[in-house]
């Protein structure tokens, strides 16, 4: 009898164990779904074309991007491959902004990221392209703002730096800090 009660002991304690197992594997499955689930964007878009207008009907900008996908929980946007086109206010040329990705957040900030070039449509302009890492845009205002280093590429002139403020219905620029200018006259043809 007493062999018996050992086997049936070691049965249920065995038991016990697989069922306990089950249980465990099961309950992650579950919380691993459940964050999925949370991480799902509420739609996608695939090759977005958008045009944003102001309150008195201007075309305030346009924003094209390979991907995007929108999280309404989060209250964010994510782009992929973004270019957006920015009117200023008053009259003048748009600007062209691009880079690898984009974060649209609520209160209209963008924070684009990774290849970052920022690019004069005005023939005559005395600044033609911005290259950094990263920057914010404010897409009320037409301000763009950043911390990284900066290169700035105009006419007959490339400008090395960090910290850069631009308004863009301005055209007023600040380099927070200069590091170096090379000059260079381009020869008319």
């Amino acid at each position: 009898m007493n062999r018996l009660n050992s086997l049936a002991l070691f049965v249920l304690l065995l038991s016990a164990l697989v069922y306990g197992i089950m249980e465990w594997r099961n309950s992650s499955i579950e919380e691993d779904t459940l964050i999925v689930d949370e991480q799902r964007p509420d739609f996608i878009a695939e090759q977005l074309r958008s045009k944003i207008y102001s309150d008195v009907g201007l075309l305030s900008h346009t924003i094209e991007a390979e991907r995007m996908e929108h999280y309404a929980d989060l209250e964010v946007s994510f782009f992929e491959l973004p270019n957006y086109t920015l009117y200023p206010k008053k009259e003048g040329k748009p600007w062209e902004i691009s880079a690898q990705e984009a974060t649209l957040y609520k209160d209209n900030r963008v924070e684009l990221k990774h290849n970052v070039r920022i690019r004069a449509t005005e023939i005559d302009s005395l600044i033609k392209e911005i290259h950094c890492k990263t920057i914010a845009l404010d897409l009320k205002t037409n301000i763009i703002s950043s911390e990284q280093a900066v290169v700035v590429i105009g006419k007959d002139f490339t400008m090395y730096g960090s910290g850069l403020i631009i308004d863009l219905n301005t055209k007023q620029m600040t380099l927070t800090q200069h590091e170096r200018t090379i000059y260079k006259h381009q020869d008319e043809s």
